[in-house]
């Protein structure tokens, strides 16, 4: 399918990164993607990338087929496996992560999505003392105190701070001139050139820092000179602003999860939000990956009632973080069969787990314009939500957010593919 001339899309959603930031504006010539207003380091080259495609629609072992022989063989590889895994589906969208909870509910199947090698530890955090949270905009209009803690958003989410941290408020009219920002991390970062205020702490001190920061907000003497590499001028300074800004808000990434016990470094800030609490408003958010992973997760806990690592193959769901998780699954050789809705996070797996990837048979599904060197043994090369098709995609503070078609493609969805293996397995 193809189309001519220049026209002028406005309001795109791109998920790229958590942020789904729904305000672009691309010009499109002749069906090609030319140019996206606002800029953005992430959006513009992956929106523009969308434009080329170059791959068969199907292949089977590497060579091209039609979809109804790519769809029988996949069901094939499904309907005689003991073990299966499907995996990724954090570059997919509602329909088609609702579909593959179907296809794994009807192969008996475990289910695991690409959180569970990135913010997996906050999850098992919230799941046990809670989170105190809101929505974005919630954020940007009463924050007055916002801290980024382990985390680079100018690297990896470029417009959070433009649209969530220097936008104007309802009450915080002047935007970025009426909120101090701080930033804590292990190295000074471009978010932190950006910053009032740059606190540095040692690798795997965060657990110190915040506990010692718990114990200030509790009204206990900190009695050593310095905890984590940070001084106690530094910490009593910032737990005092803590406690005196009328709507504070943190915002914490992965640096918060390489040290120590992941999960436990988490528990700590979401206790201290908690502290907090006592003193004004405060809230703490997740930043996630690029991609859909926070509606992979919600859709997950709305079909199963757990958002990864998920076992169906006793026909009820069963969730055990490292029993079911895809990464451990791998490297234990548990799994005969991989559905792969979508490529994203391989690179995260540990190479035991790559390697025997490559030596059970799988099913790919993966977007136009993605390079991928898992070769698959069966292959699809499906239609992007947002882009191609209509869908939902939810954002970093689990708002779901309309996705519509910009482009014309006679690509499947990721849904109709998974759909049409689930009726031939049955």
């Amino acid at each position: 399918m193809s189309e001519s001339g220049t026209r002028i899309v406005t309001d795109v959603a791109c998920t790229m990164c958590g942020c789904v930031c729904d305000d672009l504006k691309l010009t499109v010539v002749d069906g090609r993607v030319v140019g996206v207003s606002p800029g953005c380091a992430l959006a513009e080259p992956w929106l523009v990338g969308q434009s080329a495609f170059d791959r068969p629609l199907c292949s089977i072992g590497g060579q091209p087929a039609s979809i109804d022989e790519a769809v029988g063989h996949a069901s094939e590889i499904l309907a005689n496996s003991t073990s299966p895994l499907i995996y990724g589906l954090s570059s997919s969208s509602t329909p088609g992560q609702r579909s593959a909870v179907r296809l794994a509910d009807s192969i008996g199947a475990c289910i695991d999505t690409t959180a569970s090698t990135c913010h997996a530890p906050s999850i098992v955090a919230l799941q046990s003392v809670g989170e105190s949270t809101c929505s974005l905009g919630e954020i940007r209009n009463r924050s007055d105190l916002v801290i980024y803690w382990g985390s680079n958003p100018s690297k990896s989410h470029p417009r959070h701070m433009e649209r969530f941290v220097d936008s104007p408020g309802l009450d915080i009219p002047s935007g970025r001139a009426g909120r101090h920002v701080v930033v804590v991390d292990v190295k000074r970062s471009e978010s932190a050139e950006l910053a009032d205020t740059f606190i540095r702490i040692e690798p795997g001190k965060d657990l110190e820092v915040l506990w010692a920061l718990r114990g200030l907000m509790a009204g206990l003497p900190l009695e050593a000179a310095v905890v984590g590499g940070v001084s106690r001028a530094t910490l009593i300074d910032l737990a005092g602003r803590m406690k005196q800004c009328r709507y504070g808000a943190v915002f914490f990434g992965l640096g918060l999860t390489r040290h120590g016990i992941p999960h436990l470094n988490v528990e700590a800030l979401l206790r201290l939000v908690t502290d907090l609490n006592r003193h004004t408003r405060f809230v703490v958010r997740r930043m996630r990956i690029p991609g859909d992973v926070a509606g992979a997760d919600s859709v997950l806990c709305w079909q199963t009632g757990y958002p990864f690592s998920v076992s169906l193959n006793r026909t009820y769901p069963r969730y055990n973080p490292g029993e079911f998780t895809a990464n451990d699954m791998l490297e234990r050789h548990e799994v005969d069969a991989a559905v792969l809705v979508g490529t994203e996070g391989l690179e995260k797996l540990s190479d035991g787990a790559r390697a025997w990837l490559l030596k059970i048979p799988s099913v790919i599904l993966e977007h136009s314009g993605v390079e991928c060197s898992m070769p698959g043994t069966v292959r699809f090369t499906t239609a992007v939500y947002g882009i191609h098709r209509p869908g939902t995609a939810y954002r970093m503070d689990e708002t779901p957010i309309p996705l519509r078609r910009v482009l014309d493609s006679d690509l499947p969805a990721d849904h109709e593919v998974l759909d049409a293996i689930i009726e031939s397995v049955m």
